[in-house]
């Protein structure tokens, strides 16, 4: 029988969409940088960019670019209202996307807040073997998604397959 596998501890970033968060109310982005390390990741960097597809896509893209940056979670921006922008500055730099994350987060967000879930436009995909994760700005969204899905499938010991172990394969 082998031993079981060792943790590996991955470089995530935090990025807060908002017109209004400063670092002392983000609320979601303090909440994921704070799950992320709990968890044994390392929370390389986090920033709040206004709710602005060019600002988004800055951010994100730098953190992309990074070759020490394995994940980005960011949170905001992803309702219907006119100001919402993240997911059209997001999913142009994707290279796949991840569609079965948006669809687990809205079953799985349908038990907390019922029909509402169906305005969440939350997604993932792969930019430069970099996992993105796109998800609403309130921090019951955040938790949703962190503990019921991104937290298993960044840990390289769930099985049967997990995010983590596809990385050695990502730029093939």
């Amino acid at each position: 029988m082998s031993e079981p596998a060792q943790f590996k501890s991955l470089n995530i970033a935090v990025l807060t969409v908002s017109d209004s968060r400063t670092e002392s109310d983000d609320k979601s982005g303090n909440w994921l940088r704070q799950a992320v390390e709990d968890t044994g990741h390392q929370c390389v960097d986090k920033t709040i960019v206004k709710d602005d597809i060019y600002q988004i896509r800055a951010a994100v893209s730098s953190w992309i670019a990074d070759a020490t940056i394995d994940v980005v979670l960011s949170t905001g921006g992803t309702g219907v209202t006119g100001r919402d922008g993240t997911p059209e500055a997001i999913a142009p730099l994707l290279d796949k996307e991840i569609e079965g994350f948006g669809e687990m987060f809205r079953v799985l967000s349908y038990e907390d807040i019922k029909t509402s879930t169906l305005q969440s436009r939350a997604l993932a995909g792969v930019a430069n073997a970099t996992y993105l994760f796109v998800l609403p700005g309130s921090p019951g969204a955040c938790k949703t998604a962190w503990t019921a899905l991104i937290s298993e499938q960044l840990d390289n010991r769930t099985r049967p397959c997990n995010l983590v172990m596809l990385m050695p394969r990502l730029k093939e």
